[in-house]
This record gives C-alpha cells, structure tokens and sequence, in this order.
C-alpha cells in the first residue's frame, strides 16, 4: 500500500517505509488541488508584472534586479545550475530518497506555486529508484539546504549526475534507462522551490534518529548483560528511587533493566559482595534516561518539520506573497546539536562499562583483558582501545554546528544555521556509538562465559543466544575486527531487539 502525501502528517515511520523499504509514494487529491490553486496564484502574479521576490527578481543580494518575463524560464534553470556547489562523497542512497520525498511532502502543502507537473516528476523519481548524486558538503543550511537540494534538482531537467542500481552516470542516460522523461523547462518560481527548505539536513536527522531510537534499546541491554558479567547490584534499578526523580526517560530505563535481568542469577544485592557499583553501571539508567528523553524531543521537533513549508516567499493568494525565512534551519541545528550531545554519552558510558569488563583491578575476579592466559595473549586489551578512540572522536564531533555562522550572499543572509553540518555530526557519531556498543555486548558475552555458569535474565538471555549463535567464545588471541564486524552488523541490521522484545515486551 502506498504512503499517500498531502492528506495527513508524515510520520518517521512513513519515512522509513519509503526511505528503506521503498514503499511507493502518491500525492492526495486534496493536496493536487491545493498545488494547482497556489500555481494559479503564481500565473496571476506574472500576468499583473508586480515585483514579487523568487518570481521575477533575482536571488539573495540580487533580489532587487528585476527579471523580464520572456527570461523567468531561464532564471529558474539558471538557479539550479548555478547552485549545484556540492562538493565532498555523495550521500547515501536513502538520503537522497528521503530528501526528496521531504521536499515533495513541503511543496504538497500547496503554499509554493509550482506545477504539479514538477512535483510528480520528483515521485516518478522516488517511485522508479532513480536517485539523484548529491555531494554532502557545501550548504550553510540557512537559506535553505541550496547545493544539496539543487543537485538533488538538476536530474528533473536532464542535468547532473544519478545513481541507478549503484552505478553513476549522467542523468540523461539514467532517465533513459529507467524510461523517464525529464521536463522540458521551469517556470516562474520553480527552481527557488525546489531548494529553498531544510530537506538535506531534515533527512539525514531523521534517519539517524530512527536509528538513535533503536541504539537506546540495544544500550539498556548491552549494559545489564554487563550487570550480569559484573555481579552487578540491581537496587540501584528500583522502580522507588527512579519514580522519586520523576524523569520519564530514566524511568523507562530502569524498567527495562529489571524486565531484562528478572531471574538473574548473575545479578547481585546491595551488601551481598560490595555495597555499590561504579556509575557506569549505578547511574546507568540516569545516563541513558536523560539521552532517551533528548532524542524524544529530538523527534518531536523532527516530524513538525517533516510536515513543515519550508519554501519562500509562501504563497496564500495571488495578491498575498510573503517572504519570509521559513527556510533557516536553526531550529533543526540546535535539534541535531543535542542529538549529538545524547548519542554520544550513549557511547562514552558504555566504553567505561567495557573498561570495567577488560581491567583486573575492577572487573571483579575476571581474567585480565577476558582471556585465559593473559601475557602471551592481550585478550580485549585493544578493542578497549579502539572503542576509547571512538568516543574520544565522537567528543570532537559533538561541539555544537549551531553556535557558528558565516554570511552570504553580499551580506543579505548574515546569519545561518550550519544545520546540515549538525545532521552529519549526529550521523557520524551514532555510526561510532553502534560499535562501542557492539564492542560492549562482544566483551560482556566473554565475561561471562569465563564465569563460573549461572542462570542469565529472561531477556539477557535471549540476547546471549541470540550473539552467541554467531560469535564463538575466543580461547586465545585473534584477529579482533572481524568479531568486532559481525558483532556490529549483528545488533545493529540484525533482529536482536526483535527476538528480545518477544519475549520481555516493548523496550
């Protein structure tokens, strides 16, 4: 069934379906008639020959040259050409199909102007996997994501590069291939848009918090596995001490542990063999409660801005354009500038749980580094290095994009928002985060199996089997990253949090 634009708000799941899943996208009817009414309002607006910003002026500092009708054709191309500045690797795939279908979602609510004929142009695109070759670098994010979303526009008049079954070529001959017919010219308005809006940084923000979403669910159970490796204690994870502080992410966290680890004979009480853990086990749902709730408010101001019009100047009537800045993307900076933030202590707790798990001096009676005979083997010594080069890389990462800001265009854009550079930010230190975690979980399943053997919880359990079906225990010295790698793929591409809430519930 496929996901209907224009009729309803557009949810990070819709997204996914159409961004991995490659569901097959229509516009609404409603929406249809609300894109046909706006472009009416534009043709009014040429016929009358008043000055009206993006239709008949030029762009940015250029916005008081005014524009002869018989050239607003190639005002229009000239913008995308002009503005396809992109330069660095090509985003992935699902980026590009995201941005586009961001940027159809914007223009379906019918306060742009532009054709309709444009707008299923770019579906045609979604629907036939025709992917537009858009470079990652080059926009500032404040006048909307300009050489990004120009890249990514070009292919609708035959221009630029694409990407067809992996492979780039021209966009002519791609068209071709997939038996597309490129349009022939833009009209007034059109170019500006198709790349005024933050649908590149909005893309990539929302696919990496999907996947943040996800990561907080594999980190609750890579940390009570560690619990289990540890003899850690469970009192720290009463449901009386979270209620008393009252944050819902934490909450949340703590119930998970003890949903997690019910039956665990591993699991310890305070006094029994220490009176407390260290905080990267005590404070643990703290610490991944507080990510859990920045990465909630993380998706709520993401899908306002899925659904958001994003264009400018907006289109109310033809005797009302407005131009304003609905395209500065501060407020997804700042989102992305806290996700990073949430992200990355996901990363840097559980690196300290890892130490705890390969250090003799604190890993409670384990062998050190988690191998039988240490000295002439170094067990998990260097996997403990590289997940500390990690987290230490993801603390460059986070300083905060949102905080900077260059002017452009002879000064008239004074200030923006580096939000795309944020949205990259997240991406890279999630991508970082997934392999501390994963270096956690490899690390706790040895720990534990080089323990005397006891009864795991009801959904460690399940985890345990899970990885352990696939990743044997190592006797002496290996060679680490094809464990680390398929450690990763496993919890990250794998059906781990599927197989566990089956049986403990949702996470």
């Amino acid at each position: 069934m496929a996901i209907i634009l224009g009729s309803k708000n557009l949810t990070l799941n819709d997204f996914i379906e159409v961004v991995r899943n490659r569901k097959e996208v229509k516009l609404s009817e409603e929406a249809k008639a609300r894109i046909n009414k706006a472009n009416e309002n534009i043709k009014k607006i040429v016929l009358k020959e008043e000055k009206v910003y993006g239709v008949n002026t030029g762009f940015g500092k250029l916005s008081d040259v005014v524009i002869k009708d018989s050239e607003l054709h190639k005002l229009q191309e000239n913008l995308l050409i002009s503005h396809a500045c992109g330069v660095g690797k090509l985003f992935d795939e699902e980026v590009v199909r995201g941005m586009m279908l961001l940027r159809v979602n914007a223009l379906a609510r019918g306060y742009s102007g532009i054709r309709l004929e444009v707008i299923e142009k770019l579906i045609e695109f979604i629907n036939k996997n025709l992917i537009p070759a858009v470079p990652e670098q080059g926009s500032l994010g404040a006048s909307g994501d300009l050489a990004p979303l120009a890249h990514m526009s070009l292919p609708l008049l035959g221009l630029g590069e694409v990407v067809v079954d992996g492979v780039l070529m021209e966009a002519s001959s791609g068209l071709k291939l997939l038996d597309i017919t490129p349009l022939t010219h833009l009209e007034a308005k059109e170019g500006l848009s198709l790349i005024n809006g933050t649908q590149a940084m909005t893309a990539v923000g929302a696919l990496t918090i999907y996947d943040a979403i996800r990561l907080l669910k594999l980190a609750d159970i890579s940390l009570c596995l560690s619990l289990e490796a540890l003899r850690g204690i469970s009192d720290a994870f009463s449901e009386k001490i979270h209620e008393a502080r009252g944050h819902k992410g934490q909450i949340q966290s703590a119930q998970n542990v003890r949903k997690l680890i019910e039956g665990s004979t591993y699991i310890t009480r305070q006094g029994e063999l220490r009176t407390q853990d260290a905080y990267s086990l005590r404070c643990a749902s703290q610490v991944h409660g507080a990510s859990r709730d920045l990465i909630k408010y993380a998706l709520e101001k993401l899908e306002i801005e899925m659904n958001a019009a994003t264009d400018n100047p907006l289109v109310f009537s033809s005797d009302e354009v407005i131009s304003g800045g609905n395209f500065h993307g501060e407020i997804m900076a700042q989102t992305f500038d806290f996700l990073k933030v949430a992200i990355a202590e996901i990363a840097n707790i559980s690196e300290r749980r890892l130490e705890r798990l390969v250090n003799p001096a604190l890993s409670e009676g384990l062998p050190a580094f988690l191998v039988k005979h240490p000295g002439i083997n170094s067990g998990f010594m260097i996997v403990q290095y590289s997940a500390a080069s990690l987290v230490s890389e993801n603390k460059v990462l986070a300083h905060p994009a949102s905080v900077d800001s260059i002017p452009s265009s002879g000064n008239q854009e004074d200030h923006v928002s580096m939000g795309t550079i944020s949205a990259r930010g997240a991406r890279d230190i999630l991508n970082n985060a997934y392999r501390v975690v994963a270096m956690e979980f490899l690390a706790s399943l040895q720990a534990i199996d080089l323990r005397e053997k006891r009864t795991l919880g009801v959904g460690t359990s399940v985890a345990y089997n899970y990885l352990r079906t696939n990743l044997e225990f190592i006797e002496e010295d290996q060679i680490m990253y094809p464990y680390i790698d398929k450690c990763h793929d496993l919890v990250r591409y794998g059906s781990l949090i599927e197989k566990v809430e089956e049986k403990v519930g949702k996470l």
